[in-house]
C-alpha cells in the first residue's frame, strides 16, 4: 500500500454461514472451499470421476491379484548385501541403495512405455485368434466327432466292464497278499 491512499476495509462473505433463513428452499449453499481430506481419504485424492466410474478400478490398485510375478519382490537387500566382516561406508551403501531403487523403477517404467502397448496389441491379437479357432473350430469338430461316435464309446465301456475290469481286479487281489518288510542291519 502506498503513502497518502486511503486504505478501506472491505468484508468478504464466504458464504458459509448458518443462517436458516437464506435457504428456504432446502438446498445446500454452494461452497467455494474445501476441508482438507480424511486420512483415509487421501490415497483416493488423486482418482479422477472417470476412474471411480470405470469397471477397471480394482485393476488400478491390485495389479497381480493371482500373486504371478511374486518371484520379482526383490528389494536392495535381497540383491546386495554386504558380510559383517566386510562393509562400505554408510554413505556408499545409502547412496547405492538410493540409486539402486530409482534405476529400477525408472528403467521399469521406460521399458514399460516402450513394450506394454505392442506386447498388449500381440497378446490381445494371438487371443482373439486362438479363442475365434477354438469357439468356432475345435469345439464344434468335437462335438461332431462325439456324436458320431456315440457308438465306439458304448462298445468301449462294455470292452472295460467285461474284460479290463475283472483282469485287473483279479490281479489286484492277487498281488494284495504280498506283504513288504523293510529293515536295518
Amino acid at each position: 500500500m502506498m503513502k497518502g491512499e486511503d486504505s478501506e476495509e472491505v468484508e468478504i462473505d464466504l458464504g458459509d454461514s448458518s443462517e436458516p433463513e437464506e435457504f428456504d428452499n432446502g438446498e445446500e449453499p454452494e461452497t467455494l472451499w474445501r476441508a482438507l481430506p480424511a486420512p483415509e481419504e487421501e490415497e483416493n485424492i488423486h482418482t479422477s470421476t472417470l476412474v471411480e466410474i470405470s469397471d477397471t478400478k480394482p485393476l488400478i490398485n491390485v495389479r497381480d491379484p493371482r500373486g504371478i510375478n511374486d518371484c520379482l519382490k526383490v528389494s536392495f537387500e535381497d540383491v546386495i548385501a554386504e558380510p559383517v566382516s566386510l562393509r562400505s561406508g554408510d554413505r556408499v551403501w545409502i547412496w547405492s541403495n538410493a540409486l539402486f531403487e530409482v534405476s529400477r523403477v525408472w528403467i521399469y517404467r521406460v521399458f514399460a512405455v516402450l513394450l506394454a502397448i505392442p506386447v498388449s496389441i500381440i497378446s490381445g491379437l494371438l487371443f482373439a485368434i486362438f479363442s475365434c479357432f477354438h469357439i468356432w473350430m475345435v469345439s464344434p469338430c468335437i462335438q461332431c466327432l462325439s456324436m458320431g461316435t456315440r457308438w465306439l464309446q458304448s462298445l468301449w465301456s462294455i470292452v472295460l466292464d467285461v474284460i479290463v475290469h475283472p483282469f485287473v481286479k483279479s490281479a489286484g487281489r492277487c498281488c494284495g497278499g504280498f506283504r513288504v518288510h523293510l529293515a536295518k542291519e
